[in-house]
């Protein structure tokens, strides 16, 4: 299902300090977004459910609910809104944690607000870029399963349905556009994620292993999502004997 343009330049900002939030709503009504604010995450799960967003800015110290509860909860109820996390907490281990619990990118404290507009112009050009791809070929067919891009959902090999995140359905997207050729892990992390986000490429292999748990009939052993080793992954839409 496409996002309509108007939705796409609705703005959450979640942020218990007061003088920030002001700072990053008028700076962002400046550039032509729609901005509702509040200030816990129980708050931001319940505006999210009365109402569709482009895009959430979610600190992580949060009263009520902490950032990375709020993100695990909206992708538990199969809400894929991108979701920029804000927090004064730039450990790279803090980072991927937040990153791997749904999440799009991580900005630390303090912050240029320069760069904070850079970082929401590019997640939501990276969301339209899935949105027009999946209005395009809606539909991927590989082996025995079935992926519904626009949907997030997917019935696998051995007929279980699956609920995928948006970031497994952005790298399978990625993987199907070059089906058999190789794809780094460097490009994986700039279309899927911005290539600065990440301390490393970890965390595409650890996406990588949930898709071949979801889809692989032997995940030790996978026929559509290859190795290549030092360089990246190649994926079959024919399985490989």
């Amino acid at each position: 299902m496409s996002v309509p343009a108007e939705t796409q330049q609705r703005i959450l900002v979640v942020e218990d300090d007061p003088h920030l939030a002001a700072g990053v709503v008028e700076n962002l009504r400046a550039e032509g977004y729609t901005v509702d604010q509040v200030g816990n995450g129980r708050a931001a799960l319940e505006t999210l459910a009365a109402g569709p967003y482009g895009l959430v800015l979610l600190d992580v110290m949060l009263p009520e609910l902490d950032g990375f509860t709020v993100c695990r909860t909206l992708r538990g109820r199969g809400d894929n809104t991108p979701v920029l996390f804000l927090t004064a907490r730039g450990d790279p281990a803090d980072r991927v944690r937040g990153l791997e619990a749904g999440g799009d990118d991580y900005l630390p404290k303090p912050f240029h607000l320069k760069e904070l507009l850079l970082r929401v112009r590019a997640i939501l050009r990276r969301w339209d870029w899935y949105q027009s791809a999946a209005a395009e070929t809606a539909v991927l067919r590989f082996g025995d399963n079935e992926v519904d891009f626009r949907a997030f959902r997917a019935r696998a090999w051995n007929g279980i349905s699956q609920e995928l995140t948006e970031k497994e359905a952005m790298i399978l997207k990625v993987l199907a556009e070059h089906p058999g050729e190789i794809v780094s892990r460097e490009d994986l992390l700039e279309r899927v994620w911005g290539y600065d986000v990440f301390p490393s490429t970890r965390t595409v292999d650890n996406f990588i292993l949930r898709l071949r748990r979801r889809f692989e009939r032997d995940p030790a052993n996978p026929r559509h999502f290859l190795t290549v080793w030092g360089v990246g992954y190649r994926f079959l839409i024919e399985a490989e004997s």
